[in-house]
């Protein structure tokens, strides 16, 4: 059974720094595209961060570009989101997804397999 498990959210103020992880079991991840979206209350999920197979590449949003950095480990089967001076617009719950044997990385939902349950981002002001 595939399975992502987010981790790492929590409540912060304006400038600080989190690191989210997505964990994943039942398949291998190398075989993924992997992806962070993010869904703010009374607003539609949205993309923020995407990585190729092997990480050569990566795809942000404009508004996280600078701040945030996707990276993931294949060989335990993780990806992480580092996000860095973070503002009160950066408050969602943040989901990871992946997309089996991809060429490119998409930033629509609809093209990605597999969703965690996600964690909440909470950044004061």
């Amino acid at each position: 059974q595939v399975q992502l498990v987010e981790s790492g959210g929590g409540l912060v103020q304006a400038g600080d720094s989190l690191r989210l992880s997505c964990a994943a079991s039942g398949h291998i991840l190398s075989y993924y595209v992997m992806a962070w979206f993010r869904q703010a209350p009374g607003k539609e999920r949205e993309f923020v961060a995407g990585i190729s197979l092997s990480g050569a590449r990566t795809l942000y949003a404009d508004s996280v570009k600078g701040r945030f950095t996707i990276s993931r480990d294949n060989a335990k089967n993780t990806v992480h989101l580092e996000m860095n001076a973070l503002k009160p617009e950066d408050t969602a719950v943040y989901h990871c997804a992946s997309e089996r044997n991809s060429v490119v990385i998409s930033t629509t939902q609809r093209e990605y397999d597999y969703w965690g349950q996600g964690t909440q981002v909470t950044v004061s002001s």
